[in-house]
């Protein structure tokens, strides 16, 4: 059998990473690993070094980061840094795209997306949805929104990070969708922590008691949604709330045991008297029938405060 030579790849794309904490760290090494170009910034030069070494272009100015690359990735602490950072560079960014992947509100970002279209610069928010290790891994995935054209000239690239998923137009579409998978992901670990505290004072240590308490978590998807996850989302679209099984009276029900067990032990009760007040709303508002999914409606428009 004769071989067909293949076809020669496009050069990996050269990128800047503005922000060099240890996910723009991880962002870095695995652009360095796809063979991209990668040219680096960071308020503190030392924490270029590992990365110069493992050859990447150390920048000496934000601008001569801007400027070496027509893609520039920013890793920071909030949207206010990129101000700080950028706003003495704005004659570098016309022409460029800059992909924000800072932790901010969507009205930040949405206000940095006129920014830099003020400028000239494309731009796209970004939210990274793993911790650093896992970046460039195939577990890695992120939410991008704003310019759907830079978006397309620069998946390749965002996907040697993260597989990449669009959502739209609006740029703080993706933030809040981060946002919103942070509320989940720091709720849970409040509720780890309370209820291993809970356990706790009864003797139960953690090493006995988190074991135990994972396969609740791990049954949980089938127990709220038997019938699938989608089924259930479309229900709650629907505003629709069967409850049988588990009524909004009979989960906080649930709730009030758990805050009063709280209580009597004397751990803090914080978090399950905001739990308790989620059910509490939702049947004093008529949904004591109806399922869990109740309370979305509460939180939707919460009561304003006297």
């Amino acid at each position: 059998m004769t071989n067909t030579p293949s076809t020669p790849s496009a050069p990996a794309a050269p990128v800047t990473v503005i922000g060099l904490g240890p996910m723009g760290q991880a962002m870095s090494r695995a652009l360095l690993e796809a063979g991209h170009p990668v040219t680096v910034w960071n308020r503190t030069p030392r924490r270029a070094d590992a990365l110069v070494e493992a050859g990447a272009r150390r920048a000496d100015s934000p601008r001569e980061a801007v400027e070496a690359t027509g893609l520039t990735l920013l890793s920071l602490t909030d949207y206010r840094a990129m101000h700080d950072i950028l706003d003495g560079t704005t004659s570098a960014l016309a022409g460029r795209t800059l992909v924000n992947l800072s932790s901010d509100t969507p009205a930040a970002t949405r206000d940095a997306a006129a920014w830099a279209a003020s400028h000239g610069a494309s731009f796209l928010t970004g939210g990274l949805m793993v911790p650093a290790p896992m970046l460039g891994t195939e577990r890695a995935y992120a939410f991008y929104s704003g310019d759907e054209e830079a978006f397309a000239a620069h998946r390749a690239t965002l996907a040697r990070i993260a597989a990449p998923r669009f959502l739209g137009a609006d740029p703080g579409r993706a933030q809040l969708m981060y946002q919103a998978h942070l509320d989940v992901f720091l709720t849970t670990l409040a509720g780890f922590a309370h209820a291993t505290a809970l356990a706790g004072s009864a003797g139960i240590t953690a090493q006995e008691f988190l074991p135990e308490v994972m396969q609740l978590f791990r049954a949980i998807p089938e127990m709220i949604a038997p019938d699938g996850i989608e089924a259930l989302g479309a229900r709650i679209d629907a505003e629709e709330h069967p409850g049988e099984g588990s009524s909004v009276t009979m989960m906080g029900a649930t709730a009030d045991h758990v805050h009063a067990a709280s209580t009597v032990v004397g751990i803090d009760t914080t978090l399950s008297g905001a739990v308790q007040g989620h059910y509490r709303r939702a049947i004093a508002d008529g949904g004591g029938a109806e399922g869990w999914t109740r309370i979305i409606s509460g939180i939707r428009a919460p009561r304003p405060t006297a």
